[in-house]
């Protein structure tokens, strides 16, 4: 039996840093979108945004946004999301709070996970649900 893949559809706005590989920022296949994993990035300058992991999660959630804001979604759309920490027993609370702002009950599902990040505190995709 033949598998067959819904027709794939590649979001990439225009504010949101360049990806830094082969990869899109997000693709859209039936109802669900799939992001990439967001780093800290000024889309304006290019760089890594703060030193600390709330600083760097505000700009990370704002990247996920403009991919979500393209597909005219929000983050109540969000059904999962895995979040990478480059030191999670030190950086979890803080991290969490600020995530806690973008979010409500019934929150995503979400793995959080101690990762070797490429100079940065944290990166976070999502899966959203566009119905």
């Amino acid at each position: 039996m033949e598998k067959t893949i819904p027709s794939k559809k590649r979001v990439q706005p225009e504010n949101v840093p360049a990806p830094g590989g082969t990869y899109s920022h997000g693709i859209v296949v039936g109802d669900f979108l799939f992001t990439a994993g967001m780093g800290p990035i000024d889309p304006e300058t290019g760089q890594v945004v703060g030193d600390d992991v709330a600083t760097q999660t505000r700009q990370v959630l704002k990247n996920l946004a403009a991919v979500l804001a393209a597909e005219g979604l929000t983050f109540d759309d969000v059904v999962k999301s895995t979040v990478h920490l480059q030191e999670l027993h030190r950086d979890f609370a803080a991290y969490d709070e600020v995530y806690r702002e973008h979010f409500t009950e019934p929150y995503p599902v979400r793995t959080t996970v101690g990762s070797d990040l490429m100079n940065i505190l944290v990166e976070i995709d999502f899966v959203a649900y566009k119905g």
